[in-house]
């Protein structure tokens, strides 16, 4: 097993091990320095994620981002080319749970109109580990970056993560992969260089 796989594995079960309350405890403390921060409060058009397989909940900080009278957006796979689109939610659709399943698992918006993520100010994005550099290892699906790639404008790319997924140690970076600006986790706040 090479070192990405063994990470990836490590992390997994990791985060799956975690309990309903270090959840919502780690969820409450991200949004406290979510709503910290000036790129947050700039930020018109976010794109978030529903959580599936063990990743920071997201629950408080869409509803912060209504709340604060901002466009919430969900990721969408489209099958076409494998990357994702941007689907702007209501909040009545976010309450109401208006989604589909996806084969893979997670949970996406109905829609039959959607954004590039070009159109993002602020992107908050899953991941497994991230590195002292900004390095984001997600799933091993692409997605992220294969979108992040194609973008004429690049949203400004907030991870967010439980303390554990933050690596001390380089991670090998590949020419596709798409660093982030900053990290958040439960205990800080980490900025990278571009």
């Amino acid at each position: 097993m090479n070192e990405l796989s063994f990470i990836r594995k490590n992390l997994r079960s990791k985060r799956r091990s975690l309990s309903s309350f270090e959840q919502k405890q780690a969820q409450l403390d991200i949004l406290h320095y979510l709503n910290t921060l000036p790129i947050f409060h700039s930020s018109k058009k976010i794109g978030l994620y529903l959580h599936a397989f063990g990743e920071v909940h997201t629950e408080l900080l869409i509803e912060l981002c209504f709340k604060k009278n901002k466009q919430v957006y969900l990721p969408m796979i489209c099958s076409m080319n494998q990357r994702l689109v941007w689907v702007k939610i209501s909040k009545n659709q976010y309450i109401n749970r208006r989604f589909s399943h996806h084969p893979l698992g997670m949970k996406e918006p109905m829609a039959t109109r959607a954004k590039h993520v070009s159109s993002l100010d602020l992107l908050i994005m899953p991941l497994l580990a991230c590195d002292r550099y900004g390095t984001r290892i997600g799933m091993g699906g692409g997605y992220y970056d294969r979108t992040l790639a194609s973008a004429k404008h690049k949203p400004y790319r907030l991870g967010l993560a439980h303390q554990f997924q933050f690596i001390e140690h380089t991670l090998k970076r590949q020419s596709w992969d798409q660093p982030l600006d900053a990290l958040l986790t439960p205990q800080r706040v980490y900025y990278f260089k571009r």
